[in-house]
């Protein structure tokens, strides 16, 4: 168990050590750039942020066709996005390290139901899963909105600004779930795929423990 700890504090601590350069570097882009810069950032934050790709890679790991992953997929971005939107437009602020913790609960919940946590542990059936995918969009979608109102976009075409940054954010979602679903689905046709897929939620299991005692320290820090 501690190994696998230490793993994911290596695999975190690069991204937190570099988080303060790359919103400075952010701030001086969006104040420049126009609305690009505002798609650029909302692309490179989904690429960049592991526990929304953590949360997916879930996801989709529990489906089994290309046609689901597109239905929940969908869901997941209309959550995300109905949250981003909303609470940026009307200035609806939440603790960043409390909004990250839920996140980092969500991914915790998805490799716990992915093993088969609610049969083992509570003999049921897990909830409706297109629901819950739907309520972490939702939720996934208040710590987005937290990110873009760290920074200072100003009055100025306010709604195509936020506008902007949802659209970078779903073009850097697709351009991040093509290559999970490629490796997902071809790993489906090895004989190691039972390992593998037991491994990669195990590690969601201990990544989101992680990042939820880390989110909490930073909360009571701050």
């Amino acid at each position: 168990m501690i190994k696998y700890v230490k793993l994911v504090v290596l695999l975190l601590i690069p991204f937190s050590l570099a988080a303060h350069d790359i919103e400075q570097a952010d701030q001086a882009l969006l104040a420049s750039g126009g609305l690009l810069a505002y798609i650029w950032v909302g692309a490179k934050h989904m690429l960049t942020g592991y526990d929304h790709l953590l949360f997916l890679t879930g996801v989709i790991f529990y489906l089994s066709d290309f046609k689901s992953i597109v239905r929940f997929i969908t869901v997941f971005t209309i959550g995300h996005s109905i949250t981003l939107l909303t609470a940026t437009y009307w200035g609806l602020k939440v603790d960043e390290h409390l909004i990250d913790a839920v996140i980092a609960l969500s991914v915790f919940y998805k490799g716990f139901e992915n093993l088969g946590g609610f049969k083992k542990l509570f003999n049921d059936s897990s909830p409706n899963l297109l629901f819950m995918v739907f309520s972490f969009g939702l939720i996934h979608g208040l710590g987005l909105s937290t990110r873009l109102q760290s920074f200072n976009i100003g009055e100025e075409l306010f709604l195509a600004k936020i506008i902007s940054f949802n659209v970078g954010v779903e073009t850097g979602q697709i351009m991040a779930l093509i290559p999970i679903v490629f490796i997902i689905t071809k790993w489906k046709a090895l004989k190691s795929y039972q390992s593998f897929y037991k491994a990669v939620n195990f590690y969601l299991i201990i990544a989101g423990i992680f990042l939820f005692i880390f989110q909490m320290h930073g909360f009571f820090n701050s």
